[in-house]
């Protein structure tokens, strides 16, 4: 009986402790949550339902949520991993109206509406698509708070960010993907982190009541100052 319950505890750390993000953001989110077991995410630009996913590990808790993306493949795959989601395919940016979208191919991670993404590659073509407010898509669903929120849409971040009331929804966590295409270095290579507090991303989440409190990978993760208190 001691054995097998020291047993279900090994499974249960070692559980804990197993990320499916890229960089590990999940983890550290799930710390700062204090292993919650129960939440709401909203997860923008969800691409995979598991794999380099932030908001997979908190599903498998027991957490549930609403993941947008402009994909119907990453949307058909959402439906099939995390059937207990609210998934949307749609593509998010700072109005409602029609914008180019750089597509490599279904599936593809790096897929934008953000030219500046794709100057140095080859092998895409110039879709039109319909985008749509953030603040447009919530409006269709109840819910009282947002507890994670993640955002990754390949460079426009920002827009995504003008179209949703942050004020009103006041998500506890948010990580957000940036690409300093100052330095013209991908992602991972990001390591100067004056670049961070001089961008536009930071400055936003500090006018809005948010404290920056670390790095992981791409992801810059923010907590808003009255769930930090």
């Amino acid at each position: 009986m001691i054995i097998d319950k020291l047993s279900i505890l090994k499974k249960k750390i070692l559980s804990q402790k197993k990320s499916y993000s890229f960089g590990g953001c999940d983890l550290l989110i799930d710390y700062i949550f204090k292993f919650k077991t129960t939440g709401f995410y909203l997860d923008v630009g969800c691409q995979h339902p598991i794999s380099n996913n932030n908001t997979y590990k908190f599903y498998k808790k027991g957490w549930r949520g609403i993941n947008i993306d402009l994909d119907e493949k990453n949307i058909r795959l959402f439906n099939l991993e995390r059937p207990k989601d609210i998934n949307i395919c749609k593509c998010v940016s700072s109005d409602i109206s029609e914008k180019n979208l750089f597509f490599f191919h279904s599936g593809s991670p790096i897929n934008s509406l953000e030219k500046k993404t794709v100057s140095n590659k080859k092998n895409y073509v110039i879709q039109k698509i319909k985008t749509f407010t953030l603040d447009s898509i919530l409006a269709n669903y109840n819910f009282d708070s947002i507890d994670y929120f993640n955002l990754d849409v390949e460079g426009h971040e920002l827009d995504v960010l003008k179209s949703f009331n942050i004020k009103r929804y006041k998500p506890k966590v948010i990580s957000v993907e940036f690409i300093d295409y100052q330095m013209d270095k991908l992602e991972f290579k990001n390591n100067d982190i004056n670049r961070v507090i001089e961008s536009e991303i930071y400055k936003y989440f500090i006018s809005n009541d948010y404290h920056f409190i670390n790095w992981t990978h791409a992801d810059l993760i923010f907590v808003h100052k009255s769930f930090r208190d």
